[in-house]
């Protein structure tokens, strides 16, 4: 399922909890991890190749991410999902995250791949927002210590080391 604008800021809202960081009160890592190897044989089966899975995500809301290989796409990009250790939420980039803006990004990523890609998350459950509205400052209410430089967004929220 995909979630944009109003709808998606509520749903990130809701799920911000301050005295939880890293994942949910309620986390079932056995459970968000046996969803996530199958998202992976998912789209090893849909682009006929074997994607390369981070699973060694420590200290972060970001549970884990795949890349399908340039090679496998129809335009020859790179291609990023990441999931959450929130709300079942998942996230495509192309090449890598914080990359492109949305523009860039609907122009690099094909049709073909998008759907591939949305069918296996939709039939895994995931909850998929766009990766651009999450570069925004956060402005909820967790204490995220991030580098003084660069302000905390949405996405080191959901996505990123903490």
């Amino acid at each position: 399922m995909r979630i944009t604008g109003d709808e998606m800021w509520t749903v990130l809202r809701r799920l911000d909890d301050p005295d939880h960081l890293e994942w949910p009160a309620d986390f079932d890592f056995a459970a968000t991890r046996a969803r996530f190897e199958r998202l992976v044989s998912g789209l090893d089966a849909a682009f006929g190749c074997r994607c390369d899975a981070d699973r060694s995500v420590q200290d972060a809301s970001l549970h884990a991410q795949v890349a399908i290989p340039a090679g496998a796409t129809v335009t020859g990009e790179r291609l990023v999902v990441c999931v959450s250790n929130f709300g079942s939420l998942a996230t495509v980039s192309v090449v890598n995250p914080g990359v492109f803006d949305e523009e860039e990004h609907e122009a690099l990523l094909d049709a073909e791949d998008a759907r591939r890609i949305h069918d296996v998350l939709d039939d895994l459950g995931y909850v998929v927002v766009p990766e651009a509205p999450l570069w925004q400052t956060y402005d909820g209410p967790s204490r995220i210590t991030v580098d003084p430089s660069y302000p905390a967004s949405w996405w080191t929220r959901y996505f990123d080391y903490l």
